[in-house]
């Protein structure tokens, strides 16, 4: 039988839940460091086959697990060894599909230490100021769709409307799985390049774009500009038009700082300010990926700092 991407993904997704599957995703440069131990080089339980992404023996699955990845595209083999080209990580109490490492593909799907930290953002936001009854949930750029799905998860009572928009089809084909993982039955899916495809207006924007500089170019790691924070500032440009009276912009970035100022912060700062948009900005984590200052476009970045940016439309106090 053959499976489509999302309904592989759900079927495997459930399967590792009953089997009590648990994986961290860590930083790339950290994974890279723990496969390279000793005795590493082939996979021997679950976690090392959809959590550390090494290579196994086609004995180690059941026959319906390997089915479901065969039939859907999500295994590739060598040398007689076979290889998972999904993850799973935990989030919570709930577990989401993203793509294997390395995650080097065009279309790869990311999870990691941000997707940790931009839940949390999320879940405090929203613990000190919860959604009112049938709000409009928006995760632009949604990736593996943990931050809309964080959100309306935090806030059962309130039932709601989630859509997930990403440029990227395989993103979504991910996020449709992990929704219904999640038992997000009624949540919607959207193909957009930001708000170009979407509707409407939202009571919560929340935003994780891709803020390193990437030579390829990738969809999930590339921010633009010259230091990555292009996609960052048409987010809150473009957010300030779709966002209800009493909405919010929750966005989770990278800002590098050069010679102890943030360029970015300067920048957005005076959006906002000439908006008339309330918002409040702090630093989460002030240095990640530290590896990518060695790169020509960080010559003159001191560090990268993981952001925290929350605004709201004119008329109301930034939280």
């Amino acid at each position: 039988m053959v499976f489509s991407l999302p309904d592989a993904l759900v079927l495997l997704g459930r399967w590792l839940h009953e089997t009590g599957y648990r994986f961290t995703a860590i930083t790339p440069a950290s994974h890279a460091r723990v496969n390279a131990r000793h005795g590493a080089s082939v996979g021997r339980s679950l976690r090392d086959v959809f959590g550390w992404s090494r290579p196994f023996e086609p004995g180690l699955l059941p026959g319906d697990a390997l089915g479901w990845l065969r039939s859907s595209g999500l295994v590739e083999e060598s040398g007689g060894l076979l290889r998972s080209r999904v993850r799973f990580a935990s989030l919570g109490s709930a577990l989401y599909a993203h793509s294997a490492y390395p995650t080097l593909e065009p279309e790869a799907v990311f999870f990691g230490p941000d997707t940790y930290r931009f839940a949390a953002l999320i879940e405090s936001e929203l613990q000190a100021r919860p959604l009112s009854p049938g709000a409009r949930i928006l995760d632009i750029g949604c990736g593996a769709g943990p931050g809309g799905m964080t959100a309306a998860l935090a806030c059962p009572a309130a039932r709601p409307a989630l859509l997930l928009a990403d440029i990227n089809p395989r993103a979504l084909a991910f996020a449709r799985a992990n929704a219904a993982l999640a038992g997000l039955a009624n949540a919607a899916f959207q193909q957009s390049d930001l708000f170009e495809s979407l509707e409407g207006r939202f009571e919560l924007i929340v935003a994780n774009p891709p803020y390193l500089v990437d030579d390829g170019e990738r969809t999930y790691r590339h921010g633009g500009g010259p230091l990555g924070s292009g996609l960052s500032l048409r987010i809150v440009r473009e957010s300030l038009k779709r966002l209800a009276p009493g909405g919010r912009l929750v966005l989770y970035t990278g800002a590098p700082i050069v010679g102890g100022r943030d360029p970015f912060l300067d920048e957005v700062a005076t959006v906002l300010e000439r908006a008339g948009c309330p918002f409040s900005y702090r630093e989460i984590d002030p240095d990640v990926f530290g590896e990518e200052l060695d790169a020509p476009a960080y010559a003159d970045t001191e560090r990268i700092a993981a952001v925290a940016l929350v605004a709201t439309p004119a008329g109301r106090p930034a939280p």
